[in-house]
């Protein structure tokens, strides 16, 4: 069966395993072997695990989609690492997320003081007085 994990960024994973679990927070888990009838789930966190011979990889996801049709499971998602191991690939997300959003906020900070000094330099500059 093959399996394609998909983010906003692009493709992630797109190979063939030989099944895989899919593990929700909130719902639980369940395994998809080949030949499984046709699935289609919401995931919020959790991780789907890759089983490929006696590799074992983990895919760490945030808010998702998992479908599964024809042998093929394809998993949308906002974001997700891959890992050798669950908690690893957890630890690593857990560490992108902290310095997306460390950036997201010195952006917007270096965003407002500009917009301040934008201010101060059109009522110095009088602009738009007659």
């Amino acid at each position: 069966m093959r399996i394609v994990v998909s983010t906003h960024q692009g493709v992630l994973y797109n190979e063939e395993v030989d099944y895989v679990v899919v593990h929700s927070d909130t719902d639980g888990e369940y395994a998809v072997l080949k030949d499984h009838v046709p699935v289609v789930s919401v995931m919020d966190t959790g991780y789907v695990k890759l089983v490929k011979g006696k590799d074992e990889f983990y895919v760490v996801i945030q808010s998702g989609i998992f479908e599964f049709n024809n042998n093929e499971a394809v998993v949308l998602v906002q974001e997700a690492i891959i890992g050798r191991t669950a908690e690893a690939a957890k630890e690593n997300l857990e560490k992108i997320r902290k310095e997306r959003l460390e950036k997201n906020r010195q952006e917007s900070t270096d965003f407002t003081q500009m917009e301040k000094e934008l201010h101060e330099n059109i009522k110095k500059s009088g602009a738009g007085q007659l």
